[in-house]
């Protein structure tokens, strides 16, 4: 169950993420990645888009995972993207704002073990 929760709340962050990199980059984008000067939005849209398009197949793989009735492979399928979101998430805290680490990777992490913890 507790798996089940933190994957749910990992697959829709990155959901708001896709909305947010694909479609509202130049509007919610500013006020979200505020480091970023505010002139480069419109020249990284494309750019931002396309991790935006990254970030949902990840949600996806995470979505797909609740669809797999065989236990043992809904729960690799889940580990798979799991550990996709964590090794994205520390590189991100990494090079780009420790920050990402609490947001991205952490979540991951617990929602990981958890399933871990109930194969």
């Amino acid at each position: 169950m507790l798996s089940n929760i933190l994957t749910a709340l990992v697959a829709i962050e990155h959901l708001y993420i896709l909305y947010m990199e694909m479609f509202a980059w130049e509007t919610r984008g500013k006020s979200f990645f505020k480091s970023l000067p505010e002139h480069l939005f419109g020249p990284t849209k494309g750019m931002a888009a396309n991790q935006g398009l990254y970030n949902g197949f990840l949600s996806a793989g995470l979505v797909w995972s609740y669809f797999i009735n065989d236990d043992t492979w809904s729960s690799n399928v889940r580990l798979f993207f799991l550990s996709c979101v964590f090794v994205a998430g520390l590189y991100g805290a990494l090079t780009a704002s420790r920050k990402i680490f609490f947001f991205q990777a952490l979540p991951a992490l617990l929602a990981g073990v958890a399933t871990m913890l109930f194969i």
